[in-house]
């Protein structure tokens, strides 16, 4: 009915693309378990109410594992329920975390994404088969300035090191080609001591010729820190040269010192051990040799586990192979690991028939708990994706995978809801934001991962960037579309989203979005909208 409409203004030469009022939201991450959250969610909710909100999009990552809630926990949800009804806001909670998993994740960190290491080279001593690296790999020390493919002028030397000093600014690196092995996995580091810094250290492993980056894991680096040792691991996928750079691109104020950098290949730490990510052990011509036989179980303890369920350590020691195979045997070893991207990110593997079966699972219990009339699917982000052998072997694109998921968790939430709505973030469905060739570690293309999305599913547009070429694609699809604005820029950011929506069928609402967990500008946001609705 709403379409005929939208149709029926167009055809009479109308501008404005919506009937009625818009629909306003407010984006709320809140930990349902601790009262004192409980107690700002109603604050929040009242305040939503008197400036004309009508929505609240809830997340938590303890949506991912309810069976695990106490009583406690559900008396809330009822509490906020009751808060909700009584002012007449709809609440929407947010589902399958697929781009952002470690919340889902916790339930099994075996069913993360995976990237292959491939015939990694092994040798027996004392009973454990030892990585050997292959080719060998060593940096200079910074002192060799020459041995380097370059220093940036700004860092200078101090002792062993290199110093940016206070004010310089700028780009302050350096780099050195290292050939490599193709799908093997290594693990960088470097020392680092801050005085008042403002800038972001960070370790690169960069395609030569290429403008893919292997590594997306931030080093955390403090303003103000001792020396201390920061890590990241990458996978070399296709590359057998690499250029890797240690530093700071853009520096501000303060004083960076950086010494020790380091490169070794990596054994299996974070080893994944699920169905779609074997374990592959040969002897050099090839012989496979069996898990419990030939070898011992081999397992990481430290998987997914540190410092709580869900969350993947950068590095640690590898798990030792343990073996009777004779004295200085040598072997090839293949396995997976995840990769932890920016502060923590990881990625579910979504081909894997056991990770369906959890999201499937969460919606039934969310909608159990809710009894929402709208659920929001949390697909975001998705950044590693179809390099596991069960994603390989299916002979799929990126974008065939993920258009046949979200489909899938669609049907999940149609199934327990009937009749309700569901809405999806825009990026990894629009190809002038992240639905494209080779974001991130994608193997391959997401062209075409849209074609999984029902015209009935609304899009949450994020897309501020491109959003006249966003908002246009959506809405020829035949998509209802929310304007998620704010993103802690400022409550006039809305105004951008509103004049490129005007004469865009389907735009029915605008959301306040904040990451920092920042009402300040609640009012003001409706403020600017209603103001525009008058004008419109």
């Amino acid at each position: 009915m709403k379409r005929w409409l939208w149709l029926m203004v167009l055809w009479m030469g109308g501008t404005v693309a919506w009937a009625g009022p818009l629909e306003r939201w407010v984006y709320a991450p809140v930990n349902h378990l601790v009262p004192e959250q409980i107690t700002r969610l109603e604050r929040l909710l009242e305040r939503g109410k008197a400036a004309g909100y009508t929505h609240f999009l809830l997340a938590d990552s303890k949506f991912s594992r309810l069976g695990e809630m106490e009583q406690r926990y559900f008396d809330h949800l009822a509490r906020v329920k009751q808060k909700a009804g009584a002012l007449g806001l709809q609440l929407v909670p947010a589902v399958f975390p697929v781009g952002y998993s470690n919340d889902m994740l916790s339930q099994d960190p075996n069913l993360a994404e995976g990237l292959p290491v491939r015939g990694a080279l092994f040798e027996v001593h004392q009973g454990e088969a030892r990585l050997v690296a292959d080719p060998p790999v060593s940096l200079p020390p910074l002192s060799e300035r020459k041995r380097w493919g370059f220093v940036d002028d700004q860092l200078v030397a101090d002792g062993g090191g290199v110093k940016l000093t206070d004010g310089q600014g700028g780009n302050a690196r350096f780099m050195v080609k290292v050939k490599v092995s193709p799908f093997r996995h290594y693990h960088a580091s470097i020392r680092v001591k801050t005085q008042d810094f403002e800038g972001t250290p960070e370790i690169k492993a960069l395609v030569p010729g290429s403008d893919r980056s292997l590594c997306h894991t931030s080093l955390k680096v403090q303003r103000i820190q001792d020396w201390a040792v920061h890590h990241v691991t990458f996978n070399t996928l296709e590359a057998a040269e690499i250029n890797l750079y240690f530093g700071v691109w853009g520096a501000g104020s303060g004083t960076l010192w950086l010494s020790d950098p380091m490169l070794e290949e990596a054994g299996p730490v974070n080893l994944l051990r699920r169905p779609g990510c074997p374990l592959e052990v040969k002897t050099l011509d090839g012989k496979g040799l069996v898990e419990g036989t030939d070898f011992e179980r081999l397992s990481d303890p430290r998987l997914g586990n540190q410092p709580y369920a869900g969350e993947y350590e950068v590095w640690h020691d590898a798990p030792l192979l343990r073996t009777r195979l004779p004295e200085g045997t040598r072997l090839r070893v293949s396995w997976y690991h995840p990769h932890v991207i920016h502060e923590g990110q990881v990625c579910a593997a979504v081909t894997e028939p056991a990770f369906m079966k959890l999201l499937e699972a969460q919606a039934e219990q969310v909608h159990r708990a809710w009894g929402a009339r709208s659920y929001m699917m949390s697909h975001d982000e998705w950044r590693v994706l179809g390099w596991d052998a069960a994603a390989i072997s299916r002979r799929l694109t990126p974008g065939q995978v993920a258009a046949g998921h979200v489909q899938r968790c669609t049907g999940f939430l149609e199934s327990v809801n009937p009749g309700g709505r569901v809405m999806v973030w825009s990026d990894m469905f629009d190809p002038h934001h992240n639905a494209v060739k080779d974001y991130y570690l994608v193997n391959g293309d997401l062209t075409g991962s849209w074609l999984g999305l029902d015209p009935k599913v609304v899009v949450m547009n994020w897309n501020f960037g491109e959003r006249a070429k966003s908002l246009a694609f959506f809405s020829g699809r035949g998509h209802q579309q929310i304007l998620s604005g704010y993103y802690d820029a400022g409550p006039e950011q809305i105004k951008g989203w509103l004049e490129a929506a005007r004469g865009v069928p389907g735009v029915i609402g605008v959301m306040y979005t904040t990451w920092q967990n920042n009402y300040t500008d609640l009012e003001a946001f409706a403020g600017h909208v209603t103001a525009w609705e008058k004008g419109n």
